[in-house]
């Protein structure tokens, strides 16, 4: 072989290697590419003119399709939300949040669902990690959960920053696990990001939330566990005197057909600042001293402070 064949093989193979390089890198761009999940924005609003802008414009760049769902806006917010999407709905508000979230949800056709409340903000930080969240996701993950962050003082709330689920795969695929009394996976798969939402309401809304409490109540003649706790919860974080009267029957009812006692100890303390501001002091008693024979809760103790400082026994208040 000739020093120039040789040396013409050699190049030959060197572009070849390359090529094949190039072949591979192309085909993991496209496999990168592919692999990127798809996200449909599901928002349910109602005067939201102050807020709404500001929302998408943190979230439109992170979104392959936005759905809102307008529940009675007098205001600009139809028009707000035309700005940015055409998949503008209307939605009879019925007093009932899921009901309406359903609704947008079955609108949605990616591959996940992220929703937003208009009051939530990402900053360019949090807009960057949702991007590699996009990118990197694996399929296997039904469920993501993010910080959502919220200033003292300005909401009724649970905590200052907690996780709360935000993205949803769409369709979810059921599976066998086990490999022998197979059992179909029923959890999902959650994976909690980094991502923090920033959450800044103009303004309160408890009286509101009372209210379809109390209609959930009328219309199925109970509330669930879940929302006995979070009524419990608003109405000693924001809840004046009338809110608790007005909660009688339903915290009654709920105390004698509860099963969990965790459950019934939330409920009696409601039940207890009821019966105190009606001076009904022998089921007052009876509550309070149900509580106290094991470790007393700090609602408790402070209902029977109260009790001894309206009756004038300042020491015993205060000891309480």
């Amino acid at each position: 072989m000739s020093p120039l064949t040789s040396h013409f093989l050699i190049l030959f193979e060197y572009k070849s290697i390359i090529l094949i390089f190039q072949a591979f890198f192309c085909m993991m761009t496209m496999e990168g590419m592919s692999a990127m999940i798809t996200i449909s924005l599901c928002m349910i609003v109602k005067n939201e003119e102050k807020n709404l802008a500001r929302c998408l414009n943190s979230l439109a760049g992170m979104m392959d399709e936005i759905i809102i769902v307008d529940t009675g806006s007098t205001d600009r917010t139809r028009e707000i939300a035309a700005g940015y999407t055409e998949r503008v709905y209307d939605f009879t508000w019925n007093q009932d949040f899921s009901a309406a979230r359903n609704f947008a949800f079955s609108k949605a056709t990616q591959e996940y669902i992220y929703t937003a409340d208009a009051d939530e903000v990402l900053d360019p930080l949090n807009q960057e990690r949702l991007r590699k969240l996009k990118k990197a996701l694996l399929p296997e993950v039904e469920i993501v959960q993010m910080k959502y962050v919220t200033k003292a003082g300005d909401a009724v709330q649970n905590a200052r920053k907690e996780y709360r689920p935000k993205l949803y795969k769409r369709l979810r695929t059921f599976e066998w696990v086990d490999p022998i009394h197979e059992t179909v996976r029923l959890m999902p798969v959650v994976y909690d990001s980094d991502i923090e939402i920033l959450h800044l309401p103009e303004g309160r809304h408890e009286k509101r939330d009372f209210r379809i409490f109390q209609i959930s109540y009328e219309r199925n003649g109970y509330l669930s566990d879940n929302m006995l706790a979070m009524y419990a919860r608003e109405l000693f974080l924001s809840g004046e005197d009338p809110d608790f009267i007005q909660a009688e029957v339903i915290f009654d009812d709920a105390f004698r057909n509860a099963s969990d006692d965790k459950l019934r100890r939330k409920i009696a303390c409601v039940l207890v600042r009821i019966k105190r501001l009606q001076k009904n002091f022998s089921d007052f008693l009876a509550l309070t001293l149900m509580d106290t024979v094991d470790t007393p809760s700090s609602e408790i103790c402070c209902e029977i402070g109260e009790y001894f400082y309206e009756a004038g026994s300042f020491a015993l208040a205060l000891d309480w």
